[in-house]
């Protein structure tokens, strides 16, 4: 079974290539049917996290939980903000693709603190079955929420989430 720090850079791999493939699409109908599909997966993921992963690193109570969720909520929050504003412009457009790029740069520094402060400090803390089991947790996840069924994108107040998961 994975452990959910394997399938969590998965999914950021997947982001990686779902933003190089948006640079090569043309047109209007490619553009829509590329970022549709990464606005929609970088959703499903940050409630995932949100639900999985970040509340685990709370739990284990070390020196850096509270900041890394923090950040992360915020993050997430801010990437959300930057897919609903492409939403209210035509696709393709000069306000569309400034909203894109906002998500884009904001996914790509989030990604990049989570793979290198985040994870390592969870995989320090969190036992490999504690691992499997989030694992097999994140996979049930996905599978319950079909294109996101189910689930509502909003932003989250930080210091709200790490009070009520801490």
């Amino acid at each position: 079974m994975d452990d959910i720090t394997a399938l969590i850079l998965d999914d950021h791999a997947a982001f990686r290539r779902g933003f190089a493939r948006l640079d090569d699409a043309e047109g209007e109908e490619q553009l829509t049917a590329v970022w549709d599909a990464l606005a929609l997966h970088l959703e499903i993921h940050a409630e995932a996290e949100e639900r999985i992963l970040y509340p685990h690193l709370l739990q284990e109570h070390t020196d850096e939980a509270e900041e890394e969720t923090d950040d992360a909520i915020r993050d997430h929050n801010k990437i959300r903000d930057a897919i609903e504003e492409a939403r209210k412009h035509p696709v393709g457009s000069d306000e569309w693709w400034k909203a894109v790029w906002d998500a884009r740069k904001e996914n790509s520094e989030h990604l990049t603190e989570e793979e290198d402060e985040v994870l390592p400090d969870f995989r320090k803390h969190a036992g490999t079955q504690l691992r499997v089991d989030l694992g097999a947790q994140w996979l049930t996840f996905y599978g319950e929420h079909p294109s996101g069924k189910g689930l509502t994108f909003t932003d989250k107040d930080p210091k709200r989430y790490i009070e009520e998961h801490s």
